[in-house]
């Protein structure tokens, strides 16, 4: 009964491969704002089963929808981010990670403003669409949007009606994040003694218990409107484009690991940041005249005054803000941060009471300011690391980073057990419970990091270092690719071929090769079409290849060819090819190349795809795409192998 399931299965499935998959089709409108703006709407139907993923996915994660304008002519200017619809978003087990993707249909809108006279604009989307079972090869389709032929819509707002911005979550995520900053700075010695001297000020000077918290919540929301002010002077400055630049510039990422630097040294206590102070002096003679003009000079006094510990939280905030490319996110920024600030004055003028229950100024606030300073300390070595990356130097590379976490961390569990002191310390007599337990969440931290100096995955932070192919040793420590007879630990490595991790299989990554080096050792060759961003390939690595049975014959039995069909690298200019899929283009990617080999040889354009085949090419054996059962794999790689012998 198992052998006739299995020959069912390879028919089904052969039956699949004798036809191209195309199952979503793009459409293009336009709709009218104005006499120079547009919106360029973008619609995807999207056949019954398979899915479109999102604009924005986690790093490491699959092929995101990605959209591209050609605005070098100068005839017009993109306007904020392509936005698109709410769509659905799954814990998706193979990847560990939260990611969004469209079902039936999707929408994407990009405004734009023209300069001069233009009748279209031309654009391309890069995508990749699932199902339940396999991934097609990421795919580029070109966009025609005709300006002649647009509709008419009332206002602006209007363009986003119907449609929930991605970035609204982002947003929250940013408020939250700003909220917490704020929170911190309470708990510096410029905020936190302000707390009971301002709230008792309220409570004493006004005539009524109502008046006390009339007055001290509108102190509360003078400093959220302080605050808010210099968010919005931040995305007047710059502007959408620039902020949406800001995450990828080398120049950007630099200057923001200097003031990430300096906002570090000045909670470490080597200076402290302060504006002039006749600023001060100036506000506080205006705070004495009293009334609401009064209230509102003691909140921007009190910004002014408190610099010294909220500049640094403050900028760290406008940082994380701008790298997001939204206009609004320096707003939302310090709206957030603000209100942490600004919640306790309004709290405590209502009750109180609750004054008794404050921990005493001393010395534990000082702690609380340099545990902040290490803490920007480490972050900055994020934005260092992104430009690294853009740069491609492999100065930063994930070991170093890591080496340089472990010595921030590690330096800051010496300063929590008492070992370490800095210049605005006070004498530390006993360690208390709060700072000992604080201590041993830094050292847990600092150990678990260590692994990671030997290829560990570090989980934890996986969104911080490096990946781990930007590495020194990319194939685990005491390993190097050595090609031409080289050695990697105890075996011999061929010329175009790795171990893959972390299996441990000899692999190639060019079919010429890695054809040439199975006709030289007289074994099979399989063929695995796959992708980085291939889910179902990493289920079939995670939960097929692992078996000893089957890992066994992968590694013993056969040469692995795995070809990337969304491998970005370009070709060499004397390897760029004419598509035959697509006359008129060029195969200028690696990527490209195996994909089209794939649908014209095999007429399939699906991965995973495995193929065994004898050294003149044939096929040993029908191919066979996503197989998740291991007995049905193992006996499909096993009679394979016994045809070829």
């Amino acid at each position: 009964m198992k052998n006739i399931l299995i020959f069912l299965f390879l028919t089904f499935t052969l039956g699949i491969f004798s036809q191209i998959e195309n199952p979503l089709q793009w459409s293009t409108s336009v709709e009218k704002v104005s006499d120079t703006e547009y919106i360029l709407v973008s619609k995807a139907t999207i056949e019954e089963g398979w899915h479109l993923y999102a604009q924005e996915v986690p790093e490491d994660g699959p092929i995101p929808t990605t959209f591209s304008f050609d605005t070098k002519k100068e005839n017009f200017s993109l306007i904020g981010k392509t936005i698109e619809e709410e769509g659905h978003t799954v814990d998706d087990p193979v990847f560990q990670m939260k990611i969004k993707f469209f079902e039936n249909s999707a929408i994407f809108k990009q405004r734009v403003k023209i300069t001069s006279d233009i009748n279209a604009i031309n654009g391309v989307v890069e995508f990749m669409v699932c199902d339940d079972t396999k991934c097609l090869a990421p795919t580029e389709v070109d966009l025609v949007f005709t300006l002649e032929n647009e509709t008419k819509v009332s206002v602006v707002s209007d363009t986003l009606k119907g449609i929930k911005n991605e970035g609204d979550r982002g947003l929250l995520t940013l408020f939250l994040l700003s909220f917490l900053g704020g929170l911190a700075a309470l708990l510096t010695p410029c905020v936190f003694p302000m707390i009971p001297m301002t709230v008792s000020f309220f409570t004493k000077q006004s005539k009524t218990k109502a008046a006390g918290i009339r007055n001290a919540i509108f102190y509360g929301v003078s400093i959220i409107i302080i605050y808010v002010v210099i968010g919005l002077a931040v995305s007047a400055i710059f502007g959408p484009d620039a902020l949406n630049a800001l995450s990828t510039n080398v120049w950007f990422n630099i200057i923001f690991f200097l003031i990430l630097v300096l906002f570090a040294a000045s909670f470490l206590g080597a200076f402290e940041l302060v504006l002039p102070s006749s600023w001060g002096t100036k506000v506080d003679s205006k705070a004495d005249r009293g009334g609401v003009a009064g209230i509102f000079f003691m909140a921007l006094a009190l910004a002014i005054v408190s610099f010294s510990c909220t500049g640094p939280l403050v900028g760290s905030a406008l940082v994380a803000a701008a790298t997001t490319g939204e206009r609004i996110a320096p707003i939302v920024s310090m709206l957030g941060f603000s209100t942490a600030i600004a919640l306790p004055f309004a709290l405590f003028a209502a009750f109180p009471g609750w004054l008794n229950s404050l921990p005493k100024s001393g010395g534990w606030l000082n702690t609380v300011k340099v545990v902040l300073g290490f803490l920007e300390l480490a972050l900055a070595f994020k934005f260092l690391s992104n430009a690294d990356l853009v740069l491609q130097a492999h100065l930063l590379e994930r070991e170093v980073f890591i080496a340089i976490w472990i010595a921030i961390f590690g330096t800051l569990t010496l300063y929590l057990f008492g070992k370490i002191q800095l210049p605005h310390d006070s004498p530390l007599k006993y360690i208390s419970v709060g700072r000992l337990t604080l201590g041993l969440v830094t050292l847990t931290f600092t150990i678990y990091m260590i692994p990671g100096l030997w290829g560990a995955p570090l989980n934890i932070i996986s969104a911080f270092p490096p990946p781990q192919h930007y590495s020194e040793s990319p194939y685990g420590v005491g390993y190097s690719k050595v090609g031409n007879g080289g050695s990697i630990g105890s075996l011999e490595i061929p010329d175009g071929a790795h171990i893959m991790a972390p299996h441990n299989i000899l692999a190639f990554n060019d079919y010429d090769k890695g054809l040439s080096y199975a006709k030289k050792v007289g074994k099979p060759i399989m063929l695995d079409f796959t992708g980085h961003a291939c889910v179902n390939c990493r289920k079939m690595e995670q939960n097929v290849w692992v078996k000893p049975k089957v890992l066994k014959l992968l590694k013993d039995e056969v040469v692995l060819i795995s070809l990337y069909v969304d491998d970005k690298r370009k070709l060499k200019t004397e390897n760029i090819l004419d598509s035959k899929l697509h006359p008129g283009k060029k195969l200028k990617y690696i990527g490209q190349k195996w994909s089209e080999m794939q649908t014209l040889k095999y007429k399939t354009n699906t991965q995973p795809f495995y193929v065994l085949m004898d050294h003149n090419e044939k096929n040993l054996i029908i191919p066979v795409a996503y197989t998740p059962d291991v007995d049905t794999y193992f006996n499909w790689l096993q009679k394979g192998i016994s045809n070829f012998k």
